[in-house]
């Protein structure tokens, strides 16, 4: 209301004086400029409160820069489809790493909807034994073993301190969020690039070297694919997230055996059958009736302790103030004597 008054008795005051000189244009030119530097300078303020508030995301962010690089590694022991069917065992550590971090609670039929995961994809590892492979038909090399292992509970961590992260900033956006986390990866994968330089020599810094159209592609996918995880971690949960990712394991069994020549197993076909039905059997209402029927049970519990306290306490209040108003007569002064 002042600056509006403020700007009225200015414009009284420039047409008294009939100035010829002033243009109105320059005026509201830079009213808008000085709006928008103090817009954005607000802003600023506001940015950098939420990033201090968003710290957290710096610990997902890491860990993804460093599972980046284990998905590409990763490739060189196992083909794009069993990479895949691999990736489902972080279903359990993400389990685990739930309960014990967010105190996430699961009944016991979604726990064997994760062990029938489990079985689902170790079908699809069993094979004849060829030349080379172990008696479960996995690689005999020590590096799978431990690539596997670091595969399954980097990126679980990652996920679960996501989720707990963003969360926990609920009030704070998403696209804010996301330029955060996506910030820090940023960081810690040129810190990573400088790192590789440094032992590789400088002639390895040469970012554009060896890029194609297909990895343009690549990028691009991952970019969308980490915008729309992060919708499924904050409103969602990181368990609907991963079983999701189960849809495309079909699509990408079927594109490697199209561009790459890979055979489509029985194995495979079952095990993807498996996940599906543990899928099913994870998500479906029947796996949490028992939780929320107990949960009814305890709430039930506590109505009627609380019922019972609150007539208890009528009850002593109503005896009290029979006391008080009960009148001493004759036979109540005489002592309590054996008569």
């Amino acid at each position: 209301m002042n600056c509006v008054t403020l700007w009225n008795i200015y414009l009284i005051y420039e047409r008294n004086r009939f100035s010829p000189s002033m243009n109105t244009f320059y005026v509201i030119s830079f009213s808008s400029a000085g709006k928008f530097l103090l817009d954005f300078s607000l802003y600023y303020l506001h940015f950098f409160q939420a990033a201090r508030a968003n710290i957290l995301l710096a610990i997902p962010a890491f860990l993804y820069a460093i599972n980046n690089y284990l998905k590409f590694t990763m490739q060189l022991y196992f083909n794009p489809a069993t990479v895949k069917m691999l990736s489902n065992l972080k279903v359990l550590v993400i389990a685990v790493l739930l309960k014990i971090i967010m105190r996430r609670r699961f009944s016991l039929i979604q726990w064997e909807a994760l062990a029938l995961l489990l079985i689902g994809i170790s079908i699809n590892q069993l094979r004849s034994l060829p030349e080379g492979t172990s008696a479960m038909g996995l690689p005999v090399e020590a590096g799978a073993y431990m690539l596997t292992l670091i595969f399954v509970t980097v990126p679980s961590m990652a996920s679960v301190f996501n989720e707990y992260a963003l969360k926990s900033q609920y009030d704070t956006s998403i696209y804010l969020q996301n330029l955060f986390l996506y910030g820090y990866g940023a960081i810690f994968n040129f810190l990573g690039i400088v790192g590789s330089a440094i032992i590789k020599g400088p002639d390895s810094f040469d970012i554009l070297q060896g890029h194609s159209k297909a990895t343009i592609l690549l990028i691009c996918n991952n970019a969308v694919q980490g915008i729309l995880s992060s919708f499924f971690f904050k409103y969602a949960d990181t368990i609907l997230k991963k079983y999701s990712s189960t849809v495309a394991t079909i699509f990408t069994g079927v594109a490697s055996a199209a561009l790459f020549g890979h055979t489509l197993t029985i194995n495979f076909m079952l095990g993807i059958t498996i996940v599906f039905i543990s899928m099913h059997q994870f998500f479906s209402p029947l796996s949490k009736a028992k939780e929320e029927q107990q949960n009814g049970i305890l709430k039930l519990v506590e109505v009627n302790d609380e019922r019972r306290s609150r007539d208890s306490f009528i009850n002593m209040a109503a005896g009290a103030n029979d006391d008080v108003s009960h009148h001493v007569g004759s036979d109540d002064k005489q002592p309590l004597l054996p008569r």
